[in-house]
């Protein structure tokens, strides 16, 4: 790491170390901030489009319907900022049918253990507060039967042979090209032993009484976990996990429906760009103001896609009311919302009917074009709903 590319200032400072390597220690949250105007009008933006949000939110009568999709769309956006390839596709088959149609060894099962990971948190909070045992947990079940390095965008990547899951490092990660060294990285994280104190430091950060205004906070602890980078894979994902899990432990949101992977993965290049101006240059504004454009694109982009899964649904349950279709045919609808890609066993289980009787409600629904079978198979059939995943997997 080159320490004339980092300049002394409220982000940290670069430490020569006895190996003779440049590690920057990031200073402990908050900086002092400047609320210029430009960053009070994002944080006036971002909050009035969070506040759209968590008020439909609030009226959604079966909010599981819409959890479920909108969490495995980060999921798939989330990982393939690490470089995955998998699609949401891919994982919702993985899901129905608890084999993936890829070759082994594919993308999906990283897919699935962020989605894990994902709702294991967001129901851990409940009982335990945002920590570095609760990050540990996450992370366990992030990496569980998978290994390798993280991919940082484009071909930065830090090294994650030795890792082992739920387990802070031991040993010094660096972030920068492949083939690249502590001496020619962009970026080294804090030793293990700084390490530890910044993430105690953070932790008391995110539970200390605050006048920052939770967005900003928010902002801030992403970039000072991603700085500390406490292990050798999965530093990203955990970061954008921790997003979400902060945005309900604080109740900023009555469900867990806001997710910023989409924006980062289009804006992939500022992401790490900004994310490492701040700590070479204290660019804390220019951080914030990203930030805070993607809590409000994704804020009103999660109302509009939330508002097309509704319209669409009342559409198919009137369709089943014209029809004087069977009320259980009205439950279908609804699981097909939670689970666009499905098998007969799952509707089979769900309503608790006999295979043949699951079968024949499926029948009807591929008759009415709102399922289509993809397998092409006459045993283990699997159906997608288009309508729905054309919502979820528009740009």
């Amino acid at each position: 790491m080159d320490p004339s590319k980092f300049h002394a200032s409220t982000s940290g400072k670069v430490v020569r170390q006895p190996q003779g390597y440049w590690a920057f220690l990031p200073a402990a949250l908050p900086p002092a901030l400047t609320f210029s105007p430009s960053l009070i009008a994002a944080l006036s933006d971002a909050d009035r489009a969070l506040g759209e949000l968590k008020g439909l939110g609030g009226t959604l009568a079966n909010p599981h319907l819409l959890i479920r999709p909108l969490a495995r769309r980060e999921a798939v956006l989330s990982s393939r900022i690490e470089g995955t390839r998998a699609s949401l596709d891919d994982l919702l088959a993985y899901e129905a049918t608890q084999h993936s149609f890829l070759e082994t060894g594919s993308d999906v099962r990283e897919v699935h253990n962020y989605v894990r990971a994902l709702e294991y948190g967001l129901e851990r909070i409940h009982t335990l507060p945002i920590s570095q045992r609760l990050i540990r947990e996450i992370h366990a079940r992030l990496m569980e039967g998978v290994a390798g390095k993280e991919h940082l965008g484009g071909d930065v990547w830090t090294p994650a042979a030795e890792n082992a899951a739920s387990e802070f490092r031991r040993s010094q990660n660096w972030i920068g090209p492949a083939g690249s060294t502590l001496e020619t990285a962009p970026y080294v994280p804090p030793p293990v032993d700084e390490m530890m104190a910044a993430l105690s430091a953070l932790e008391n950060f995110i539970h200390a009484p605050s006048d920052l205004p939770p967005l900003l906070r928010l902002g801030l602890i992403h970039y000072q976990f991603e700085a500390i980078h406490p292990f050798l894979d999965g530093n990203g994902r955990v970061g954008r996990l921790l997003i979400a899990l902060l945005l309900s432990a604080w109740q900023l949101l009555p469900q867990p429906l806001l997710y910023l992977s989409a924006y980062f993965e289009s804006n992939r290049r500022d992401y790490y760009d900004l994310l490492l101006a701040v700590s070479q240059r204290a660019a804390w504004e220019d951080w914030l103001l990203y930030f805070l454009e993607g809590v409000k694109q994704q804020s009103l982009d999660a109302v509009n896609r939330i508002d097309r899964l509704q319209a669409l649904r009342v559409q198919y349950q009137a369709q089943i009311h014209a029809r004087r279709a069977p009320a259980r045919l009205l439950r279908v609808v609804d699981l097909l919302f939670a689970q666009p890609v499905l098998t007969t066993r799952q509707v089979e289980s769900a309503l608790g009917i006999n295979f043949p009787g699951a079968q024949r409600l499926i029948d009807q629904f591929v008759q009415a074009g709102l399922l289509r079978e993809i397998t092409g198979g006459r045993r283990n059939r699997v159906y997608r709903a288009d309508e729905i995943l054309k919502i979820l997997e528009s740009a």
